[in-house]
């Protein structure tokens, strides 16, 4: 971990911290918290489920949740709920519980925290997840902060019709499906935690499917196919860490007007394969795809050790080209700008292969471009 990075997690530190004052016992109640609520307090043993805290809880309450292990699913959909975990794990249970997060990621996949929204309606599943529809009624400013959740078969954090939401400071670990999902969601925040995997290359790390206002920062991401799939209009990703992936940043097709800027991707994870395609797809691993992406701003990012690590294809740290690739029907890349990139160690530093017009790749520093010219001698 960057010096830089062990400052963000001490602040995050800081503030779990100061988040225990005034809590003294098992289940207390403290006088109203600033957000207009109470605090209560959970430590690990029987009759003590966090579920129940949050079944009890009140609009605008804080439930603290002691140093130990739980074996729990949790939903929360009520508005101002802050969880904060204060040393606490979060395993799968022996028996899967159920509520809206259930199948989102497939057949058979649940998250460890579900928020969810109120009357939800969803596509089926094709691929990835699930795709939001509608909405009945959103669940307003729940936090998540400081805990560690690990091995869910779906996400292990999943946020889903809320709006404000904040995902801060938490240790998201072996995801098997995602290590953080937000979708149907507006105005989310991400930022702070580390999503990682000790068990091998997952799918996903950070997907953000929103209807607007997402912005994920300061996340450190490690181990996974795609670090962070950027499927939000506006969006906003900067100031990531992101090693050891085999997509860094991926843009959705006829994704509009995300930025991505500031982060800092390197490294390649060696169970990067290609497609399985005939021929296979030339790029395959990518420190920032635009995958038929529009009016996408790619700025200020540090890219280094993009390299394929198998036969067949090799690696761009910055890409735009239209998807899926011809024949057939094509979403269009338009309009991106690709500026003030730092680009080193890649098998092609920046790549460019779409008939979109307004796509401008001007001031990067780098030595390899597809064609020659983005990387001007």
């Amino acid at each position: 971990m960057t010096r830089r990075t062990s400052r963000r997690f001490g602040a995050a530190r800081v503030a779990l911290i100061l988040a225990t004052v005034c809590v003294t016992s098992v289940g207390l109640i403290s006088p109203a918290s600033a957000h207009g609520g109470s605090t209560k307090y959970v430590r690990p043993g029987p009759g003590t489920p966090i579920q129940k805290a949050i079944d009890a809880a009140g609009p605008g309450d804080r439930i603290l949740v002691g140093r130990g292990t739980y074996a729990e699913q949790l939903t929360i959909d009520k508005d101002g709920i802050s969880l904060v975990g204060l040393g606490a794990i979060l395993v799968p249970p022996p028996k899967p519980g159920s509520n809206d997060c259930s199948g989102l990621a497939g057949a058979g996949t649940e998250a460890g925290i579900c928020v969810e929204g109120s009357d939800l309606k969803f596509a089926d599943f094709v691929v990835e997840h699930r795709e939001v529809l509608s909405v009945g009624r959103r669940v307003e400013d729940v936090s998540i902060t400081g805990f560690q959740v690990r091995g869910f078969s779906g996400e292990n954090i999943a946020v889903v019709g809320a709006q404000d939401a904040r995902v801060t400071g938490n240790r998201l670990t072996d995801g098997t499906r995602y290590g953080f999902l937000t979708a149907g969601s507006t105005n989310t925040r991400i930022s702070a935690n580390t999503v990682n995997t000790t068990t091998g290359l997952q799918f996903i790390g950070v997907c953000m499917d929103d209807v607007a206002g997402v912005e994920v920062s300061y996340n450190h991401i490690s181990g996974y196919g795609t670090a962070l799939c950027v499927q939000t209009p506006g969006a906003e990703v900067q100031r990531n860490d992101v090693s050891d992936n085999c997509t860094g940043v991926y843009v959705d097709p006829g994704v509009d007007g995300a930025r991505i800027h500031d982060n800092h991707i390197t490294g390649t994870n060696r169970d990067c394969a290609p497609p399985p395609t005939t021929p296979p797809t030339l790029f395959y691993v990518f420190g920032i795809a635009l995958a038929g992406a529009v009016n996408t701003q790619v700025r200020h990012n540090r890219i280094e050790g993009q390299t394929a690590p198998a036969p067949g294809g090799f690696a761009a740290g910055i890409a735009v080209f239209d998807f899926p690739p011809p024949p057939g029907a094509v979403t269009v890349a338009s309009g991106n700008v690709v500026a003030r990139n730092f680009l080193r160690n890649n098998d092609v530093d920046l790549g460019l292969s779409s008939g979109g017009t307004g796509n401008v790749f001007t001031q990067n520093k780098c030595t390899i471009g597809e064609p020659s010219e983005l990387c001007p001698k």
